[in-house]
């Protein structure tokens, strides 16, 4: 089954339950892959948005969620960071699991092998490589600074 597809049964599911708080983030991703959709239409394309696009569309919502709890933490609003949260759990169940440290150590180290990098100059053949095999189970805004470690 396609993201759209589950991201619409679960929209069913949570009408069905009345689980209100679900509700409300199923129906921000909804919003946010239409309006890629309508970008794309923009663009003269006949495209369609894929899965892998949809994944990271979730894995910046992710990353959005993540920096608003922090910055309402630090400005004593728990009750707002504790929202943030809980959205983000509702969208990392659309999510692939994410690979730990080692794993995506060993990532890294295999895609410099595949693309024979030697210098800092392949980094962006090197994070090509990632991102086509591992959009939204890497955070690579972490792994741009560990490719560059090993290639530097």
């Amino acid at each position: 089954m396609d993201m759209r597809s589950r991201v619409n049964d679960a929209l069913k599911t949570a009408m069905k339950n009345k689980d209100a708080e679900r509700l409300s983030t199923l129906r921000l991703i909804n919003a946010a892959i239409k309006d890629r959709d309508i970008a794309l239409r923009g663009t003269g394309e006949e495209a369609e948005i894929t899965d892998a696009d949809i994944l990271a569309i979730l894995g910046k919502m992710v990353k959005q969620r993540q920096e608003s709890a922090r910055a309402y933490e630090e400005g004593g609003r728990l009750e707002l960071a504790e929202k943030e949260r809980s959205e983000i759990e509702v969208i990392e169940d659309f999510l692939p699991k994410q690979l730990s440290d080692d794993e995506t150590a060993a990532e890294v180290a295999a895609a410099i092998a595949e693309v024979g990098a030697e210098s800092i100059r392949d980094m962006g053949k090197v994070m090509g490589v990632l991102k086509s095999k591992f959009t939204g189970q890497m955070d690579f805004g972490k792994v741009g600074p560990m490719v560059k470690d090993k290639l530097g």
